[in-house]
């Protein structure tokens, strides 16, 4: 979930009951398959040891509807639970493939504060197999329920964890044990929770994931937002199968059970008059790391304002009828699916400079008019922060507003028919492995003829990001002739994860290994020359080449670096063989443009 740009966060909203949520009537619910949330009107939620306890129970009493396994286990040493629920013993990705069901993940509680999909999803898994009144949903569908993603945040849980949030009474941290924030992991795999959740993933390859949060900031009327990418980050094929099945089919009905949805919103000045711009996820979120793998992925953000009820209800309402949605058009789905995976095959087959991967976007300045329930606020001086704050009311404002909706690339790159990394950056290597990325391992040395990169004037944030310092550097390409050691891997781009090797392996992507510090000592230089020494050096790199000449007499125009006798004699050295030899900022990775043989 992201954090609005929109203040004022300490204000209680008061506007729980414009929105009366009507949970899908799911008949009578005996009391011993109570959730803990509906056993206490919403005032709470199960713990870890409860909510496992109920999800093997109701696997159990499940007359082979629903198996309980888990999946993994947490830096603490916590299972990380799974519920499967499937028709016909179709409890394996082969099964299940074999009878035409479409495959859905569900995913709860990677921030763990923000626990709906749990008790949404344990009560629909219990629909589905002890009342019976979901059962339906399995005709077309396995559904895969991960009870709780981030099992230690969970258990790490009071009632001063969310200062916005409007219930349950006490509830989980946002990072795990180690204080990562999983919905920032995806792409670096730190923590052994996401190592989990990818194996899990390469295991079933899902048709359809859907990712459950609640957000931080502003106040609406709706009690559901949602997001899914469709900017050119996703597949055309994707974008059009969740713009006419998502948006065109499942929102409706949802609306008709008596939420209130909109896509995700985050303001784009800061207040509603600035209108909304949409987030574009980059890949280390869950919901920008599905598309990359040619799945459709839903962002679910329930309004933190609303009651607990609310939330919880809306996200079942949700969770039910896009499972149904996916079941029903599940041949759909598959060829969407499909498509995106033959088109990313089919582009690593050959080499096209003008064609274009994108790997970083923004919104334009190009907006349309967007009817938005927001509620009446005003603004004021704050004699407590001495800036202005934001106070929303109870009542309801309809206002119609800029929506800033349309994607441009930024940063992007003509991928290669193979990427080759050395074998000394085993930490890589690994990462490749667990995403499920294809390599070949040289046996032998190889000498090949590669693309790669330069990269000057690296820039380190000057702050830890979740336990990494990460940097950016400027790159300019460079053509070389490059001993491989054995050990080696080289990674064909003909292959479905292939959208996720460029975006890992090309350094300007805003998640590249480069970006998350695995490449850091690239940078560092390990020898250098006295001064008595440099001076000669000059002398003679002087002699040798006027055209030097005229770019140190351009350079001594900048005054700081005339009046440096350091930077002098090190711009010679940098010229220098015994500079260049050391490799400084030469990004070890090779992008090669022609078909190779390892015989």
């Amino acid at each position: 979930m992201r954090l609005s740009i929109v203040y004022g966060f300490l204000i209680v909203n008061l506007f729980a009951a414009v929105c009366v949520i009507a949970q899908s009537d799911a008949g009578n619910v005996p009391s011993e398959w109570q959730t803990t949330a509906e056993k206490t009107n919403y005032a709470r939620t199960s713990s870890y040891d409860d909510a496992v306890a109920y999800s093997k129970r109701l696997a159990a009493a499940s007359g082979g509807l629903v198996l309980y396994k888990t999946y993994g286990k947490s830096g603490e040493g916590r299972d990380m639970p799974l519920l499967i629920a499937a028709e016909g013993k179709t409890f394996t990705p082969a099964s299940a493939r074999k009878a035409g069901k479409a495959v859905v993940l569900i995913q709860a509680g990677i921030h763990a504060g923000e626990i709906d999909g749990k008790d949404a999803g344990l009560a629909l898994m219990r629909d589905i197999a002890i009342t019976k009144t979901r059962r339906d949903l399995l005709k077309n569908t396995v559904v895969l329920f991960e009870v709780i993603y981030n099992v230690d945040g969970h258990e790490n849980s009071n009632p001063y964890m969310r200062i916005n949030q409007n219930g349950p009474e006490e509830m989980g941290f946002r990072a795990n044990g180690t204080n990562l924030n999983l919905n920032r992991d995806y792409m670096k795999a730190d923590a052994p929770e996401t190592r989990a959740w990818l194996g899990l993933w390469n295991e079933w390859e899902p048709d359809l994931f859907i990712d459950c949060h609640v957000t931080d900031g502003a106040d609406f009327q709706y009690n559901v937002t949602y997001e899914y990418a469709h900017f050119q980050e996703a597949a055309p094929s994707i974008k059009a199968w969740m713009d006419e099945h998502f948006d065109g089919k499942v929102v409706p009905r949802v609306e008709k059970e008596g939420n209130l949805l909109t896509h995700y919103v985050e303001f784009a000045g800061r207040e509603v008059t600035g209108g909304i711009a949409t987030f574009i996820a980059t890949p280390k979120f869950a919901t920008g790391y599905t598309p990359l793998r040619n799945r459709p992925g839903l962002l679910i953000e329930t309004n933190v304002y609303k009651t607990y009820k609310s939330r919880v209800r809306g996200t079942y309402d949700v969770l039910r009828y896009f499972v149904e949605e996916a079941g029903n058009s599940r041949e759909s789905l598959f060829a969407a699916n499909l498509n995106a995976d033959t088109e990313t095959v089919r582009r690593g087959k050959s080499f096209d400079e003008k064609r274009q991967f994108p790997l970083s976007l923004t919104t334009t300045d190009r907006s349309t008019p967007l009817n938005f329930k927001g509620v009446e606020y005003r603004m004021e001086d704050s004699k407590i922060s001495g800036g202005r704050r934001i106070i929303y009311s109870d009542k309801p404002m309809n206002i119609t507003i800029p929506r800033f909706d349309e994607g441009r690339v930024t940063v992007s790159v003509a991928p290669p028919l193979y990427y080759i990394v050395p074998p000394q950056y085993k930490d890589v290597i690994e990462r490749l492995k667990v995403h499920g990325i294809k390599f070949t391992t040289l046996a032998n040395p190889h000498t090949l003829e590669v693309e790669s990169y330069k990269l000057t004037e690296p820039k380190w944030a000057t702050n830890s990001f979740e336990n990494r310092i990460t940097v950016s550097a400027k790159q300019a390409a460079i053509k070389e002739t490059r001993t491989y050691a054995a050990g080696s891997v080289l990674i064909p781009m003909d292959q479905e994860a292939a959208n996720v090797a460029v975006h890992l392996l090309e350094p300007n992507g805003p998640d590249s290994f480069l970006y998350w510090g695995f490449f850091n000592s690239i940078f560092e230089q390990k020898e250098g020359g006295s001064g008595y020494v440099l001076e000669k050096l000059a002398v003679d790199m002087l002699a040798k080449d006027p055209k030097l000449q005229e770019e140190f007499d351009r350079r001594l125009q900048d005054p700081a670096f005339a009046r440096s006798p350091q930077a002098r004699l090190r711009f010679f050295y940098e010229r220098s063989p015994y500079y260049l030899n050391q490799k400084v900022g030469i990004y070890p990775v090779g992008r090669i443009l022609k078909p190779v043989s390892l015989k």
